[in-house]
């Protein structure tokens, strides 16, 4: 008895002291030096880094720029995702619930991390275990380890029985002594890789590392057979290497990793003043691609907490308000119908001892005890608690005007804890008790429906949010389609759903009749309906599967314990800031100040990063291409280069390295469809070769005449600035006041470029063969309308 009570008052502030603390590593995010070492020592990097130090050795120092450019890439990347780091680990904390624990017989709240071993650490419904441990408290205490095992049906325990971290209390209240913490407890070592920093699964990064793959094997090739052509047709060593250089530099899409990261990381930090939490940053990728919204109205269409409305007595001579009171104060940690009932009844009256309890689960939608000579009373749905009769109908008609409504009933007995569980049939009722029974007093109950006898019906009413509606129509404007799940009489969720003008709110669907192993026509019915009432846990899981088989990209909101399994599995889960800590631990994104209207922006961020590195990609893509086709003419045809790195330099900072970090951030609308690598395949190939093409076709029109080496040098550049600046408009469109200052001020800055002496002999130019010069733009323009054509009539091709 000592040792129980020791337990049970929790550890001393002496043993704490000296206890192992629960440090686990956040994986937010990466440390300081996993950051410099991803953007420093890169294959790309020791390249370029080798082609810069033969310049430096071999040339003349303007044509080393190129090295500089990558060295403010590397500083950039670096700060920019310093900076998201920053915000990620803020916000991370932020987003830490509290651990309640009890020390020197007192109840506490301390951070996760200063959990430590041997504490005595107290449960309620929505916890998420952080720990190991051992349960020394049980008031009905259901643990779902779903998470942990794949079994969806919760775990009754008991005193002894063993509790894991990862899983999360559904039911019920208890404790339990931490026995494994920090990197011993078994979810930290089950996901020992998980715990360090990493990306999930993100076509975007996929399809920008396979670029960098294939790019890479393909330089080493062309760039020997380049530097070998250069050297063997050259007289000067030295023009010979740079202009080797210059070709290989071309072909590395040096920026495209820059940008994609700079993309992600502002995003992160564009949504981290918004309160919201990216956990994982290509989930930022997922809210582009989301064209199917899940909204639990509990907590996302309606606010958190709820007001007791009318209590309406259905048979005299019952104590509906004792009974009310007694129930609402039977759980330690009440959820937010218990409270509206503790709020006007302050406290459970004299006598009303229960015995057998079952707490409240979003399974079984209703909770009950015993209380001894008064009987076992249970307070639930109607719909769920009542099979038909005056009391139902009533109950409906509630309903029908968008109240809660819960049925207060007397049962002759209660059901074991996790018989509810166990409903297979979509019309099975919870409790079946005999349809007749003996009241306390010696009277015969007279039971409604399925062993309940209605006694009052209560009806609470849920707080709208004032911005749910505006955010409904934004996403309809956007295309996405909302499907309201929520666990309460579809009749109520489409009173509220049709008042915040949702389409089709009108039609209904108890979940309850919907197929259970016929997942073809579930789809269907997901498709052409939006509101379902009364759907479980499981069956949220199964909705968000079913969507995802009909080729859906499916986002799930969520904050109750009840939407844990249809977070994790949706394509991105969302929780609310206030929600469970099991929610919040298991979705991608948290919205932190529990604002609905911030959703929105956060599938706006998503749409403008996605849509913004397409773009961007189709530059450097091209880029790499027009040099690949370059190389391997000049190298197969055994020519000079037709540029200095310098002039790649020029032409590749303002027609790609500056407009790209504009259209990068730029905002965008337009949401993201799969097959990213086809489509800048489709853009970047031809528009490639035929750069390339004009390139070559100027410089050998000009170098063919009495001009200098440096003249027809400045030809290819005039063909290579105007096709790419042309490949920039495509690109750029649709084409807004800001972009066409954009691409105007880049073909001006090239212009007074040529004009300006310094200028001019710093990159090598001298435009004074007006001949080839007026040759080099004619040939532009054939090739301009070439790659309008041809990307025109790619874009229609489907691989």
């Amino acid at each position: 008895m000592d040792r129980l009570s020791t337990v049970a008052n929790g550890l001393t502030s002496a043993q704490v002291a000296g206890a192992k603390p629960n440090h686990v590593p956040r994986r937010s995010s990466r440390s300081l030096s996993a950051i410099v070492r991803a953007n420093v020592f890169t294959l790309f990097n020791l390249v370029i880094g080798v082609l810069w130090a033969l310049v430096l050795i071999f040339g003349e120092w303007q044509d080393s720029l190129f090295g500089l450019v990558i060295v403010a890439n590397v500083l950039i990347g670096i700060v920019q995702e310093l900076r998201a780091k920053r915000t990620l680990d803020k916000l991370a904390v932020i987003n830490e619930a509290p651990v309640r624990v009890r020390r020197d017989g007192e109840e506490r709240l301390v951070q996760p991390r200063q959990v430590v071993l041997g504490d005595l650490i107290l449960l309620a419904p929505g916890d998420r275990l952080l720990v190991d441990g051992e349960v020394i408290e049980s008031d009905g205490l259901e643990v779902d380890e779903s998470l942990l095992t794949g079994e969806a049906d919760p775990v009754h325990k008991q005193p002894g029985d063993e509790v894991l971290s990862g899983s999360f209390a559904v039911a019920g209240a208890g404790a339990f002594v931490a026995t494994r913490v920090g990197t011993d407890a078994y979810a930290v070592k089950l996901a020992e890789e998980a715990s360090k920093f990493h990306l999930a699964h993100s076509e975007l990064r996929e399809g920008v590392a396979n670029f960098i793959k294939y790019i890479t094997w393909l330089v080493i090739p062309i760039g020997a057979l380049l530097i070998y052509s250069q050297l063997k047709h050259s007289a000067d060593f030295g023009t010979a290497i740079t202009g080797a250089v210059a070709g290989i530099v071309t072909m590395i899409p040096e920026g495209l990793v820059l940008m994609t990261s700079i993309a992600f990381a502002v995003g992160v930090v564009r949504l981290g003043r918004r309160k919201c939490l990216v956990q994982e940053l290509p989930a930022i990728e997922g809210l582009a691609r989301v064209d199917v919204l899940c909204l639990d109205k509990t907590g996302t269409l309606t606010a958190g907490g709820m007001d007791l409305d009318q209590v309406l007595p259905l048979r005299d001579g019952h104590p509906v308000e004792d009974a009310l009171a007694a129930l609402a104060h039977l759980d330690h940690s009440p959820n937010a119908t218990a409270q509206a009932i503790r709020a006007r009844y302050q406290s459970a009256r004299d006598g009303w001892t229960a015995g057998e309890t079952v707490p409240f689960s979003s399974a079984r939608k209703w909770s009950g005890a015993h209380f001894g000579e008064r009987g076992a009373w249970v307070l639930g749905a109607p719909d769920v608690l009542l099979d038909g009769g005056d009391a139902y109908d009533r109950a409906a008609e509630l309903a029908a005007t968008g109240a809660r409504v819960l049925v207060l009933g007397r049962a002759r007995t209660l059901p074991a804890p996790l018989a509810a569980e166990a409903r297979t049939e979509p019309d099975r009722t919870p409790i079946e008790a005999d349809r007749t029974g003996i009241d306390a007093d010696g009277a015969e109950i007279e039971e409604d429906g399925a062993g309940v006898e209605a006694v009052a019906l209560v009806t609470l009413k849920q707080r709208v949010r004032p911005d749910a509606q505006e955010t409904l129509r934004y996403f309809a404007k956007q295309g996405v389609t909302v499907k309201v799940i929520s666990g309460d009489n579809p009749t109520a969720v489409s009173a509220i759903a049709t008042g915040l003008e949702i389409p089709d709110a009108h039609r209904s669907i108890d979940a309850r009749d919907l197929p259970y192993d016929d997942e073809a026509k579930l789809g269907e019915l997901l498709d052409s309906h939006t509101v379902f009432g009364r759907v479980s846990p499981r069956q949220k899981r199964q909705f968000v599967t079913a969507l995802q088989a009909r080729g859906h990209t499916v986002a799930m909101t969520g904050d109750g314990v009840n939407d844990v399994l249809a977070l994790k599995d949706a394509d991105l889960g969302i929780a609310m800031g206030a929600g469970s800590p099991a929610t919040k631990a298991v979705a991608q994104v948290v919205l932190l100040d529990d604002k609905f209207a911030t959703l929105p922006h956060v599938v706006g961020e998503g749409r403008r990063v996605l849509a913004n590195i397409e773009r961007v990609s189709n530059l450097f893509l091209t880029k790499t291409f027009y040099a690949i086709v370059l190389s391997l003419l000049v190298g197969v045809a055994g020519v000079m280069f037709p540029f200095a790195p310098r002039h790649s330099t020029l032409t590749n900072a303002l027609t790609i390295g500056v407009p790209a970090l504009f259209l990068a951030l730029a905002p965008t609308f337009e949401r993201s469809k799969p097959g990213f690598v086809p489509r800048v395949l489709r853009f970047a190939v031809p528009a490639g070769v035929l750069c390339a093409a004009a390139v070559l076709l100027s410089f050998w029109a000009a170098h063919s005449g009495t001009s200098t080496l440096v003249e027809d040098q400045t030809s290819a550049v005039i063909t290579l600035f105007l096709t790419t600046w042309w490949v920039l408009v495509l690109i750029a469109r649709p084409l807004n006041w800001w972009r066409i200052a954009l691409v105007a001020s880049m073909a001006a800055a090239f212009a007074i470029g040529l004009t300006i002496p310094f200028v001019r002999h710093f990159f090598a130019l001298e435009p004074g063969d007006l001949s080839n010069d007026l040759t080099a733009v004619g040939i532009s323009i054939v090739a301009a309308v070439m790659i309008s054509v041809a990307v025109k009539v790619a874009g229609t091709l489907r691989t």
